[in-house]
């Protein structure tokens, strides 16, 4: 269990909607993590707990999205510093299949039988590389290169750095001034 504090920070953009705040993680605490990519803890924010999947910052940290319930609940506000306690999660909760991605296996047995023998993991590690895609096209393209590798065999996703530290597709939100 590592315990730190940290400042509740609000993204530049796209948080207008639904109010979202995000935090990151300090660089040790990031490293008691099983993993440098997506990983699922459970802890508290302020002493109220919550179960969440981190998301690799770019900078082989993580960052924590704090929706406006938990946020709210914990009694926190935009800048403040917040007291947080993480563990990993006992067991990685399966990750939700993007429709497209869904559609896509429903399609092609073969690569559906190789996804459905997979692990969690490598499938968490699946369709963070088609979600890290920043355009539609490419995005799509990763759907489809991933129905063909799956339907040759291949479990892992090759050739993705899933920290982002290398590739730099993936990082934390700009921070709002």
């Amino acid at each position: 269990m590592s315990t730190f504090q940290t400042k509740l920070l609000r993204p530049a953009k796209g948080a207008e909607d639904d109010g979202w705040t995000f935090l990151i993680l300090p660089k040790p605490a990031s490293d008691e993590l099983p993993r440098r990519g997506r990983t699922s803890v459970e802890g508290t924010i302020n002493g109220h707990q919550f179960q969440a999947t981190l998301d690799p910052d770019g900078r082989l940290s993580h960052w924590l999205k704090v929706g406006k319930e938990l946020r709210e609940a914990a009694g926190a506000n935009v800048g403040d510093l917040v007291t947080v306690r993480i563990a990993p999660a006992d067991q990685e909760p399966e990750p939700p299949v993007p429709d497209d991605l869904r559609e896509a296996l429903s399609s092609s047995p073969a690569a559906r039988e190789v996804w459905e023998g997979t692990t969690t993991i490598a499938r968490l590690d699946w369709i963070h590389w088609i979600e890290s895609a920043k355009q539609a096209k490419t995005r799509k393209r990763r759907v489809e290169r991933a129905c063909d590798m799956l339907a040759s065999g291949e479990k892992r996703v090759c050739c993705f750095d899933p920290s982002g530290y290398y590739s730099k597709s993936l990082s934390a939100p700009q921070a709002a001034d």
